[in-house]
């Protein structure tokens, strides 16, 4: 917690300094309109991630059972955690320099820059430098979802949107199906995990649709959505 308050503060020094601002670009005071959106694409995203695992049933037999050392302080370190990281990583991404990029050099190329180191950054987050395969599924699989973290940002200018998007995907897979390293959190796989013979189909479907879906869905909605202007 105290390295997000110090990235507001080092925030609120560059944007002072860039055009005398404060955090107000952040869009991070509530409002009707604001709380309403944060609610309906959390929605949305957890919905999308769900069908990750819905498919994962369905095609691949896989189940899952409540996690047999389940606790409730597990499952809230697990939380405070996912909004700690998503945090940190919107306000370094879509925080004050996008915004900045964005006056700079126009709304597609700064949805472009963010979206790409975006891409680059969780190369070491998620520990693949150096495979190669994994780094380009992980550079494609993350900064286009940094487009729409971005694009939510650049629509609205305001961090509501992508933190509403960015947590409801992490939520349900860290959290709620323990699909990371951060250990397992309230559902966990049954084991053993059954043996199935798919189709390549089969598989590139359950394994692309949740996100492909992810992408195009949130992004016609934010298409939709009426542009606002900066604090």
């Amino acid at each position: 917690m105290i390295g997000i308050v110090v990235q507001l503060g080092i925030s609120w020094l560059i944007i002072w300094w860039y055009e005398k601002g404060d955090l107000r670009i952040l869009g991070l005071l509530p409002s009707k309109k604001r709380v309403k959106n944060f609610s309906f694409f959390l929605i949305v995203a957890v919905a999308c991630s769900s069908l990750t695992f819905l498919l994962r049933h369905y095609i691949a037999l896989q189940s899952w059972e409540l996690n047999p050392e389940f606790s409730l302080s597990t499952v809230l370190d697990g939380t405070w955690f996912v909004i700690k990281s998503v945090l940190f990583e919107e306000l370094i991404f879509r925080g004050v320099l996008f915004y900045i990029l964005i006056k700079k050099i126009g709304t597609i190329r700064a949805v472009i820059v963010s979206s790409i180191a975006f891409g680059i950054y969780h190369w070491f987050s998620f520990e693949v430098w150096g495979d190669g395969w994994q780094m380009l599924i992980t550079f494609l699989a993350t900064g286009l979802a940094g487009v729409i973290y971005a694009y939510g940002y650049a629509k609205t200018f305001s961090l509501y949107v992508p933190i509403a998007l960015h947590i409801g995907w992490n939520i349900v897979n860290m959290v709620i199906f323990s699909n990371s390293n951060i250990g397992r959190q309230l559902f966990v796989p049954v084991e053993p995990a059954p043996v199935v013979t798919i189709s390549y189909f089969s598989y590139y479907a359950m394994q692309f649709t949740p996100v492909l879906c992810f992408y195009s869905i949130n992004g016609w909605l934010l298409w939709r959505l009426k542009h606002a202007a900066p604090a």
